[in-house]
């Protein structure tokens, strides 16, 4: 293992088995940090908070979360849907924020990386529900991400699409010839972002290398997102 830019630091990474979680943990462990890996629910409102006491001390959390996209129209969509998706995507965050930002703007020293989507950031037809909840998870991390930078901690978030993921473009989609041809029209890159990029740029967002980024989100789906 060469340069490992996060030997030492205590890694809290939710949803560990799913969505981005595997490479993720994978990646992490690789460039040196201690992985706490958890896939327990975080649907329960006391759930973020006990995850938190039992890890320990946290130098990272990186909250990954991912529900299957509604594909409901906007005139279709339902309270019920609504109310699901913001509890699966949204409401954790502020659970998890407060169980781990106490201590680390006590020591003076943190990172929090939330694995948001794209989606909030290009309009998709059929997905108004789904891109609410990713767009809120996004201004979330950036109104705390300037509050808390006064104390050495950086809050960030990966806003990804078209990153091979097990969860959004499982085998079978990727081996459609029609989804290809998607590829070849919409992404620039002309191919899905590996989930091996995505997750070694999301541990050097989480490295003392970047501590200049607060309350930042950024693009990772290969240039279907202009900037």
């Amino acid at each position: 293992m060469s340069n490992p830019i996060l030997l030492g630091k205590r890694v809290l990474i939710t949803h560990a088995d799913m969505f981005m979680g595997p490479v993720l943990c994978e990646a992490f462990a690789r460039h040196g940090a201690t992985v706490i890996a958890n896939s327990d629910s975080l649907m329960d409102p006391e759930a973020p908070a006990a995850i938190v006491a039992q890890a320990g001390r946290v130098d990272v959390l990186v909250a990954n979360l991912a529900i299957p996209a509604p594909t409901t129209t906007a005139t279709e969509a339902s309270d019920e849907e609504w109310h699901d998706t913001f509890a699966a995507l949204v409401d954790p965050l502020p659970r998890l924020f407060r169980a781990v930002l106490p201590a680390m703007i006590e020591r003076q020293a943190g990172k929090i990386l939330v694995m948001g989507s794209a989606s909030a950031l290009r309009g998709i037809k059929r997905t108004s529900t789904y891109s609410a909840a990713r767009g809120a998870q996004l201004a979330y991390v950036q109104s705390v991400g300037v509050e808390v930078a006064p104390y050495n901690v950086q809050i960030n978030a990966i806003a990804q699409n078209f990153v091979d993921n097990p969860t959004y473009f499982p085998a079978e989609v990727q081996a459609n010839p029609r989804f290809q041809e998607r590829l070849k029209r919409e992404v620039p890159l002309g191919r899905l972002v590996g989930a091996n990029e995505d997750a070694d740029f999301a541990a050097y967002l989480c490295s003392e290398s970047a501590n200049c980024f607060v309350g930042q989100v950024f693009p990772v789906c290969g240039g279907w997102v202009p900037r």
